[in-house]
């Protein structure tokens, strides 16, 4: 078998404890949201704060949002390493919080920027947030340590952003949140695997005959029954619809989703994510209006997708009842020359994060088409920018302990590996973590 080392010093981490009872009380209370025209800026405002406003900047026209140009790409893990996903981008959500709403140790804070986003992963002995054993929800491919992964110091890393203390993820209040609500993500496998991850969160506190699962064709229903609560995924690597007839022949229709949209619609959460089917040509025909292409460039096809996503978006979803989120691109892990190692080494045999200044992967072109569409959308999404938090974890992928792989597959982890979904529990729970955070700071029900 082949064997990799990280050749990278161990950095020493801090844990800090940090005051937030002052934040969870101020969000408890009503926020008013107002949207700007000018600027598409999504606002909530609280007048129970005097010191100044709770300011949400998902989509910051022009220069008034910091560019975050940090890219990754992605794979789709099927048994022989398929390459068929990248990035599309991120834009900070910049979080001015208020001194009455967060304190830091003893000292308040007068004024201060807190990018969720942007921070570094410390070690947390608390963690896991669930037992991968004691969930029954995940799929094969990314139960790393029942698959046989020996180590498991991956699954101990919480991430903290630069500047300010977040609160910690409350499964009990994520239920009541939730209650009479519907949380759906919507995407590829990478959707599923942080649908996977937030129904272990919750399902623990809910007794076994309290909940269930439903599955009808794309869609898979976990639902919670004493809280009238459902968190969904609904699969849809490309968002717009892909037709197969009876020759197997794939068709990508780029300016119609309605079959897929109908799903979406009431929907009170709706999480996107879109990227990694683009990156190869997973179809055989598209239809761009009525004019058929077999040759048309997955940038510009990517492009007029998310056009297309975003008009529906914007003349379909009511902003007064449903929030609306859209998930950078998950990172793969199988160029070791990104983080400074030998080149036979990639994701498997990794047991800590990237741990070096000047990390810095490749922008591919998703980065700039997913910037531009969203700051034209009329509908406030909020960008979730999990790729370069993601970016540091070459430890956390189920490499060859996955059920993807045959055991002799597994005894050639330089030829199988799946450097491109996440073990469970794992990164995954970081997004769920900032999720909840930022539906937290939204005022998001719970009334």
């Amino acid at each position: 078998m082949i064997s990799c080392r990280a050749t990278m010093a161990s950095l020493s981490f801090i844990l800090a404890i940090t005051g937030i009872a002052g934040l969870l009380l101020a969000i408890e209370h009503g926020y008013a949201y107002s949207i700007s025209e000018e600027n598409k800026d999504f606002e909530i405002h609280t007048s129970n704060v005097t010191d100044g406003d709770l300011v949400l900047s998902p989509i910051v026209a022009g220069g008034k949002r910091k560019r975050a140009l940090e890219n990754v790409s992605s794979v789709e893990g099927t048994p022989h390493g398929e390459i068929v996903a990248e990035i599309i981008d991120n834009a900070h959500l910049n979080l001015n919080l208020n001194r009455s709403m967060l304190s830091i140790g003893e000292n308040k804070i007068d004024r201060m920027e807190c990018d969720l986003f942007s921070g570094t992963w410390v070690q947390d002995v608390s963690y896991p947030l669930f037992l991968a054993a004691q969930c029954p929800y995940i799929d094969g491919k990314s139960t790393c340590r029942q698959n046989g992964r020996p180590d498991s110091d991956y699954e101990k890393w919480r991430w903290k952003p630069s500047g300010c203390s977040i609160p910690s993820f409350n499964a009990r209040d994520m239920l009541e949140r939730l209650r009479g609500k519907r949380l759906m993500f919507v995407g590829d496998s990478i959707s599923e695997d942080q649908w996977e991850s937030m129904v272990c969160m919750l399902q623990a506190n809910i007794p076994t005959n309290r909940k269930t699962v439903i599955h009808q064709s794309s869609l898979t229903i976990f639902k919670a029954l004493d809280y009238n609560a459902s968190v969904e995924f609904f699969w849809a690597p490309f968002l717009v619809q892909m037709r197969t007839d009876g020759q197997k022949k794939r068709t990508l229709y780029l300016d119609f989703m309605e079959e897929n949209g109908i799903y979406w619609q009431g929907i009170d959460v709706l999480v996107f994510e879109s990227s990694h089917w683009w990156q190869h040509r997973r179809w055989d025909l598209i239809m761009d209006g009525d004019k058929p292409s077999t040759d048309m460039d997955p940038m510009v096809a990517y492009r007029k997708a998310l056009m297309t996503w975003s008009n529906w978006i914007s003349a379909n979803i009511d902003p007064k009842r449903s929030l609306v989120f859209f998930s950078t691109t998950s990172p793969k892990h199988y160029n070791p020359k990104e983080w400074n190692e030998p080149s036979e080494c990639h994701c498997y045999n990794q047991t800590e994060p990237v741990q070096f200044e000047g990390y810095k992967p490749p922008v591919p072109p998703q980065v700039t088409i997913v910037k531009e569409v969203l700051d034209s959308t009329r509908f406030p999404v909020t960008l979730m920018d999990i790729t370069r938090l993601s970016q540091f974890r070459k430890d956390a992928h189920p490499a060859v302990y996955s059920n993807l792989f045959t055991a002799e597959e597994r005894k050639h982890p330089g030829k199988f590996s799946d450097c491109s979904h996440w073990c469970l529990p794992g990164v995954p729970d970081t997004w769920n973590e900032l999720l909840y955070v930022t539906l937290l700071f939204k005022g998001f029900a719970k009334l």
